[in-house]
């Protein structure tokens, strides 16, 4: 089974950067896209990111030119780089994996990682 790990969130003052990592472990199949997700307090959980297996990548509007999804060095690894951050960026960060294990597909989730934009 493959468990997903984020990284990288913290505190970070309006228009800074910040860089979230989230790295899977196991041995799948494949990956067939990457994904990250963003919850603010009393909000649904929303869309921000994919990366597909192709390369190509897809942003919800309020992050596009802020945030760029990419590949880590790391095998099975995504990035979540973030810059001009904005109060409304704060929110707990998840990672999302379509997992191919030659048998069938699944939907892996991380554990979320909490970014607090504030002066």
């Amino acid at each position: 089974q493959v468990q997903l790990v984020e990284s990288g969130g913290g505190l970070v003052q309006p228009g800074g950067s910040l860089t979230l990592s989230c790295a899977a472990s196991g041995n799948p199949f494949g990956i067939l896209r990457m994904s990250w997700y963003r919850q603010a307090p009393g909000k649904e959980r929303e869309l921000v990111a994919h990366r597909f297996s192709s390369g190509r990548t897809t942003y919800s509007d309020s992050v596009k030119g802020r945030f760029t999804i990419s590949r880590g060095n790391a095998k099975n690894t995504v990035l979540l780089q973030m810059n001009n951050l904005i109060l409304e960026d704060t929110a707990v960060y998840y990672c999302n994996f379509q997992v191919d294990y030659e048998v069938g597909y699944d939907d892996v989730w991380g554990q979320g990682t909490l970014v607090t934009v504030s002066s």
